[in-house]
């Protein structure tokens, strides 16, 4: 199972963020035919892959993680023969249909071109639950953030990556992730130095003291990557998260490399 990084910052950026090109924001392509997230990373996949994917599974509602989601869905219906299947919480599958797909923002195609051959199709998946995909586990993770949210692990036979989606303080994503088998990679957001704890706290963040508060004495042994960074924060985050998790094998996720699970 290959995991290719097509965006993972915290904003849209033309340039480097803290060695660390962002790209877009966040989105994650599993295989060919599994994304996570819609960001605006997605811009650097060809048409020909973007007709590929079939699964799209999304951690919550914000633009920056389903900006890209409406306008693939319209870029290559003609080159599929089967509807797009969107996985997310039933409510966060609420607020798209009333909010975006709306036919006053975008087509409604859960409807069009036909209600009986759609160009795409919700299906509701709820924190605790997992779906198989030609022998890929998606497993839903629990999360914490302005909005209904969740993270998701991604497990192959052999070995699984975990991604924390947008929060802020949250041992119940630790507690999870320390029990899957196999886990080597935990992407996890932390969009604010500590000077913005404030600002962390008011939009369900993470920076680094509080990742720091929730990772302490978990059994990890897995690579920490950091995404969602937030221009121009990055390097100052990535030097206070080393500093408050020493030991911890961290570095800032990279747009276009690829994990092999």
């Amino acid at each position: 199972m290959k995991v290719r990084v097509l965006g993972c910052s915290g904003a849209i950026s033309s340039g480097p963020v803290a060695a660390n090109d962002a790209g877009g924001t966040t989105a994650l392509l599993v295989d060919h035919d599994i994304m996570i997230d819609a960001g605006t990373g997605v811009a650097v996949l060809t048409d020909d892959e973007l007709a590929r994917v079939d699964h799209v599974f999304l951690t919550h509602s914000h633009l920056d993680h389903i900006a890209y989601l409406p306008l693939m869905i319209d870029a290559v219906g003609d080159a599929r023969d089967a509807p797009l299947i969107v996985h997310a919480s039933r409510a966060t599958l609420d607020i798209l249909q009333a909010h975006i797909f709306n036919n006053l923002i975008w087509p409604d195609f859960t409807r069009i071109p036909s209600p009986q051959a759609p160009g795409v199709r919700f299906k509701a998946l709820e924190v605790g639950e997992r779906i198989t995909l030609n022998e890929r586990t998606v497993a839903a993770l629990p999360a914490r953030h302005t909005v209904p949210s969740m993270g998701f692990a991604v497990s192959s036979e052999t070995a699984c990556l975990a991604f924390s989606g947008d929060t802020t303080t949250n041992p119940a994503f630790w507690a999870a992730i320390s029990a899957l088998p196999g886990l080597r990679h935990v992407i996890v957001e932390t969009a604010f130095p500590d000077a913005q704890i404030k600002l962390a706290h008011a939009a369900h963040h993470y920076c680094p003291s509080l990742i720091a508060d929730d990772v302490r004495g978990v059994e990890m042994k897995a690579e920490l990557l950091i995404s969602h960074l937030k221009p121009p924060h990055g390097a100052q985050i990535l030097d206070e998260l080393r500093a408050a998790l020493p030991g911890v094998s961290l570095r800032a996720l990279r747009s276009g490399e690829v994990l092999i699970l």
